[in-house]
């Protein structure tokens, strides 16, 4: 139920923060925790508004800002963290958790330059462009009063298939994989401001985006065949990893791809 012991105090924005998936769990979580300001923000108007409201759920008195728009939008994305900041004052934990499957596995000669270009832009632009934003807003304040060794904590969600390839998905595990190591390069450069910056790497998580159609749930069998645990995982699982990286449990946590996935990469 991503409900930690830990204490996430302090200020919280996540991306893809809609529906009933990872983004959501995520955010929940932090209201779990004790984060008693969080800002979230998807595509999606209303399911948006139900994470929102779920937030609310279990801390009335949270302070929530809530915007919805497109993470490949530069603008949009400046202007939200510009927001954040401005109301919050600061910004303690930022996951990026937007991102898109593709509606269906295509090998590169299948694929038009249009579907490249949206998943990409979402995947791995998007993510850029939060990440950049988020580092601006944690550059700008001291240490947090509970972590005196850390000004900010950012976590991407990337996936298994960042690490390792499968069959008809060159677009999407490129743009996993750049995530992975635009972490790692965050991490290099922004260590001396006393920020981390880390990712998690979800296998086959039950979700809308990989249940809702028969093709995709066909096309994943293998993976989740392939896995140890053969079973898909679920949000709250992979939000567990997330609060963690973000937790003064991890404090000496650097640069590092957490991989929640079943044990699939074992393999």
């Amino acid at each position: 139920m991503a409900s930690l012991a830990r204490q996430l105090l302090g200020v919280a924005v996540v991306t893809g923060a809609g529906g009933t998936g990872i983004g959501a769990a995520v955010a929940k979580g932090f209201a779990r925790s004790g984060c008693t300001r969080i800002a979230i923000t998807d595509i999606n108007p209303e399911t948006l508004s139900r994470t929102r409201e779920a937030i609310l759920s279990i801390i009335p008195s949270a302070k929530i800002l809530d915007r919805p728009g497109d993470i490949a939008d530069e603008s949009f994305i400046d202007t939200f963290h510009d927001e954040i900041f401005s109301k919050f004052s600061r910004l303690d934990y930022a996951v990026n958790c937007a991102g898109v499957l593709g509606s269906k596995t295509l090998k590169a000669v299948e694929m038009e330059t249009d579907a490249f270009d949206r998943l990409n832009g979402i995947n791995y632009r998007g993510t850029w462009l939060s990440c950049r934003a988020q580092l601006r807003n944690m550059l700008k304040q001291e240490p947090m009063e509970e972590q005196p060794k850390q000004r900010g904590s950012i976590v991407n969600i990337a996936s298994q298939l960042g690490i390792v390839a499968r069959p008809g998905a060159a677009a999407y595990c490129a743009s996993k994989a750049a995530i992975i190591n635009m972490t790692r390069s965050n991490a290099i450069d922004y260590s001396e401001n006393a920020i981390r910056v880390n990712c998690v790497c979800p296998g086959v998580i039950e979700t809308p985006m990989t249940t809702t159609s028969p093709e995709m749930v066909e096309a994943l069998k293998p993976a989740i065949n392939i896995a140890p645990m053969q079973r898909m995982g679920t949000p709250d699982e992979v939000a567990d990893a997330v609060l963690f990286l973000c937790s003064t449990q991890a404090s000496f946590i650097q640069g590092h791809a957490l991989v929640v996935d079943g044990g699939y990469t074992i393999n």
